[in-house]
């Protein structure tokens, strides 16, 4: 649960940064790429948020299977 809280942090953190660069009218191509970062971590919170709901119901010797199993199946 600690890890997270620390990405999502780091999420508010990077659309605070994207806030910032539109207030100094920054370059769109830099804030595309901002907000590209954004939407790339925001997928990793959603795997990590998934993998983490299914492990809590499956057998404790199975999570490293299933984990992987789960990663190839959200990259498709």
């Amino acid at each position: 649960m600690e890890d997270t809280k620390k990405r999502i942090n780091r999420i508010i953190g990077q659309l605070r940064g994207i806030e910032k660069m539109l207030d100094n009218k920054r370059e769109c191509s830099d804030v595309l790429q901002q907000i590209s970062a954004v939407k790339k971590a925001i997928d990793g919170l959603s795997k990590e948020i998934v993998i983490s709901d299914i492990c809590k119901i499956i057998p404790q010797d199975k999570t490293g299977q299933v984990k992987q199993m789960m990663e190839r199946a959200i990259n498709l």
